[in-house]
């Protein structure tokens, strides 16, 4: 397992939160050749590899992608998973020149309301068999 989240990039997402499931659940449809691997912010894992690179344990309203080494957070991360996904999603790469504090306004707005919007599950996704491969911790 620990060779694994050296080698391929890492998400971290908010196991409890419908949206971001919904976006995991996207990624893999999405991501034919299985570049990422997924663990929830609240595993032990998650929270002990923010903790690794400087960020809140109690920091569970943003994406967060680990990849070569580096941590990229908010739109940030989300712009860095598109470029790696199969289609025309890499497209969106694109916004990568509008700035940081203009993408990351738009992501904490629907960070902020996402429970409100998409609801909220009692426990973290549980990935079928076929899936369970791709995280790292339950």
């Amino acid at each position: 397992m620990g060779s694994v989240s050296e080698v391929k990039p890492i998400i971290f997402f908010d196991g409890v939160c419908n949206l971001c499931n919904g976006a995991v659940l996207f990624v893999i449809r999405h991501d034919k050749s299985a570049r990422f691997t997924f663990v929830s912010l609240q595993s032990t894992f998650g929270q002990e590899k923010l903790k690794q690179f400087g960020l809140s344990s109690d920091q569970l309203n943003t994406i967060v992608l680990l990849s070569k080494g580096r941590i990229f957070t908010k739109s940030s991360a989300a712009l860095e998973i598109s470029k790696n996904l199969d289609g025309l999603w890499p497209a969106f790469y694109f916004f990568k020149i509008v700035p940081r504090f203009i993408r990351n306004f738009f992501y904490d707005l629907i960070a902020q309301n996402r429970y409100r919007w998409f609801g909220k599950q009692d426990a973290c996704m549980i990935p079928t068999p076929e899936l369970k491969a791709r995280f790292i911790e339950i």
